[in-house]
């Protein structure tokens, strides 16, 4: 297991290009001017993923705790 910083973003790489991804589409939505709706769902979709990375990162350095399920 990477103990790491860098270990650990290498292990969450895909984790967190998908996140920056949801964060670029919803950025380009709003300056296209989209509707409120589709704003709104990629807003909630990139902030989950946000903190999905987030959550990952501190789960992997053991300051997260338990699972919770």
């Amino acid at each position: 297991m990477k103990r790491t910083l860098l270990g650990m973003a290498e292990a969450g790489e895909p984790l967190l290009k998908q996140a920056l991804e949801a964060i670029r589409a919803y950025n380009e939505a709003m300056a296209q001017g989209r509707s409120e709706a589709e704003l709104e769902r990629l807003r909630v979709e990139a902030d989950h993923l946000y903190q999905t990375v987030i959550d990952y990162q501190l789960h992997k350095a053991g300051a997260l705790g338990e699972s919770v399920h």
